[in-house]
């Protein structure tokens, strides 16, 4: 396991800062989808790094409702494999946890697979809880 006292986690703001961190995300970063991401209100990336190299990220969009005011859904949280486990992940949901206080957000929420035991260890200890009242309904467009 590779090591960081104190990642580097800063916002992106570029594309080029984007598809630096391809390696972490789940297929092929598009240029038309990162600007969209990047320009959006509301859509928040931070990368963490090791020196010059994208190590990390975590991505947030703010939902707000007509009778619940403003909450970030924490979207996604990716760590590369050599710096698992040593406090990145859990640097960065702090880091877009801030910035839901910042922005007046009233909370914050993820959704995860069911037995993934390591990210819920994260958000946890990152300050997050498990209410055990959850189901996902999902519709596939494609």
């Amino acid at each position: 396991m590779a090591s960081i006292d104190s990642p580097a986690i800063r916002r992106a703001t570029t594309v080029a800062e984007v598809t630096a961190a391809e390696h972490l995300f789940d297929g092929p970063v598009r240029t038309g989808w990162a600007e969209r991401f990047l320009t959006a209100d509301g859509h928040h990336l931070f990368l963490a790094y090791d020196g010059e190299s994208v190590v990390g990220f975590v991505s947030g969009v703010e939902t707000v409702h007509p009778d619940k005011g403003t909450e970030m859904l924490l979207y996604e949280l990716a760590v590369a494999e050599p710096y698992r486990r040593g406090g990145i992940g859990r640097a960065l949901v702090r880091r877009l946890a801030a910035l839901a206080r910042e922005r007046g957000c009233y909370g914050m929420w993820v959704l995860i697979d069911t037995g993934n035991d390591i990210a819920l260890a994260t958000y946890r200890s990152a300050g997050g809880k498990d209410d055990g009242s959850c189901t996902v309904v999902t519709w596939d467009f494609t």
